[in-house]
C-alpha cells in the first residue's frame, strides 16, 4: 500500500514533463496544439489540452473537448470492433475466404485471403487509387486485378485497401454502412456522444492540413473523401474523452459502466498476437503490438500493450498489464518529419507508463483501494 501512496504522490510533481514535451512540439511547430488524456480501466488520470486547434494566428485555443479527425484509428476504433463483433454473433467467420463476400474477386487469384488477413495486414494487397465515379467498385477491381505480393498470412504491408474491403463487408453483411453499425453497436452503449463520421459541429473540429487547405470537420485522407466520408481505414472525428471510453472498454473485457458491447473472449482475440515476416512483426486484429508502426509503444508498456496511430498526429497505446492507456491527439503541422512526430507518441506514452502505470503486482491492490 505504501508503494501505492508514494507513486500517486509522485505523478503531481512528474505531470509537467509531459506539459514540456507538448510545449517543445509546438514550439519546433510539430503541431498546433493537442489532447493528451492517460487512464486506466477505471477513471481519467491525466487530460489536458495544449495550444490552439489550427496554424491561424486567430485560431481559437485547444480545449480537452475538441473534436479530432482521428484517420487511421478509425481502423481499430470503427472497424475492427465491427468486423469482430460480427464474427461473435457468428455472423460471419474471421476464417472466410474474401471471395465470400466478393465474389468478384474469384478466380483472380484471391482465394487464399481470408477475412483475417485484411485485418492483420497480410492480404498480399496493395493500395490502388479510386475511381471517383465508382470509388468503392474501383477499390475492388483493384484488389481482383493486382498480383499479391508474397505469401498470403506471411507478407505484412500496411494498406488501406485491406479495410477499405472491410467496410464494405460490414455493409454486405448486415445491410447497414459501417458508420450506422459502429454507432449502435458502440458508440451509444459506450457513450461516445461525439465520436462519429461527418462531424455535426465542425467549429469544434481541430484542423488538418490538406493540400494548400486547412479542413474543419472534413476527412483529411483524400480517398475518403473519396469514398464519401464513411471509410474502414479513415473518416471518424472524436474527442480524447470519448476515445477514453473506447479504451476503458477494453481494458475491461468487453464492458464500461455494465453495458457489455464485446465478449471478453473477442477482446482477447482481438489483442492476441499474429506473427509475419518470420516473426518480426507482430500485430493483433487491426491492431498494432509491435511492427515499424509501432512508436507510440514507449519505453515503458509490456509486451501484451498494443493501439495505432493516426498520420493526422493521433495515436493511442493500451496496456492491460499496468492498466495504463494514453490517447495524443495533435494538430500536426509538420508532415515530413516522421521520425519527429513518432518520437513525441514514445515519449507521451514513455512517461505515461512511468508517472502512471502501476505494476503488475500492485494493480489488483490498487483498484481494491479505489473501491
Amino acid at each position: 500500500m505504501l508503494v501505492i501512496l508514494l507513486a500517486t504522490a509522485a505523478r503531481a510533481a512528474d505531470q509537467p514533463r509531459i506539459d514540456s514535451l507538448m510545449n517543445e512540439a509546438m514550439a519546433r511547430n510539430l503541431i498546433a496544439g493537442g489532447v493528451v488524456l492517460i487512464g486506466n480501466r477505471d477513471k481519467v488520470l491525466f487530460e489536458k489540452a495544449y495550444g490552439r486547434i489550427s496554424p491561424f494566428p486567430d485560431a481559437p485555443p485547444m480545449v480537452t473537448d475538441t473534436i479530432f479527425d482521428v484517420a487511421s484509428l478509425t481502423k481499430v476504433i470503427a472497424t475492427t470492433p465491427s468486423i469482430l463483433k460480427l464474427a461473435e454473433e457468428g455472423r460471419i467467420s474471421l476464417l472466410d475466404p474474401v471471395t465470400k463476400w466478393f465474389p468478384e474477386l474469384a478466380g483472380k487469384g484471391k482465394d487464399a485471403i481470408l477475412v483475417m488477413n485484411l485485418l492483420t495486414h497480410t492480404s498480399g494487397l496493395d493500395d490502388v487509387p479510386l475511381a471517383s465515379a465508382n470509388p468503392m467498385q474501383s477499390a475492388i477491381e483493384g484488389a481482383a486485378a493486382q498480383k499479391l505480393k508474397g505469401e498470403v498470412g506471411s507478407r505484412f504491408r500496411y494498406a488501406d485497401l485491406n479495410f477499405i474491403l472491410l467496410a464494405e463487408l460490414v455493409r454486405r453483411a448486415t445491410g447497414a454502412p459501417l458508420d450506422l453499425y459502429a454507432q449502435v453497436s458502440f458508440y451509444r452503449p459506450l457513450g461516445m456522444t461525439d465520436t462519429a463520421f461527418h462531424p455535426k459541429e465542425a467549429a469544434r473540429c481541430s484542423g488538418t492540413i490538406s493540400d494548400d487547405r486547412v479542413l474543419f470537420g472534413e476527412p483529411q485522407d483524400y480517398l475518403c473523401r473519396q469514398l464519401g466520408g464513411v471509410a474502414g481505414h479513415a473518416g471518424l472525428f472524436a474527442t480524447a474523452r470519448d476515445l477514453s471510453r473506447f479504451c476503458r472498454m477494453m481494458l475491461a473485457g468487453g464492458m464500461l459502466d455494465g453495458r457489455r458491447v464485446l465478449a471478453k473472449r473477442t477482446v482477447e482475440q482481438m489483442t492476441a498476437p499474429y506473427f509475419s515476416r518470420g516473426g518480426t512483426v507482430v500485430r493483433g486484429l487491426g491492431w498494432d503490438i509491435s511492427s515499424p508502426f509501432s512508436a507510440p509503444r514507449g519505453q515503458g508498456f509490456s509486451r501484451v500493450s498494443f493501439g495505432h496511430t493516426g498520420y493526422s498526429g493521433t495515436s493511442i497505446w493500451i496496456d492491460p498489464a499496468t492498466d495504463t492507456f494514453v490517447i495524443l491527439l495533435t494538430s500536426r503541422l509538420e508532415y515530413k518529419k516522421v521520425h519527429e512526430i513518432n518520437k513525441l507518441r514514445g515519449d507521451i506514452s514513455t512517461l505515461a507508463a512511468q508517472i502512471f502505470g502501476i505494476p503488475v503486482e500492485f494493480g489488483d491492490m490498487a483498484r481494491f483501494n479505489d473501491e
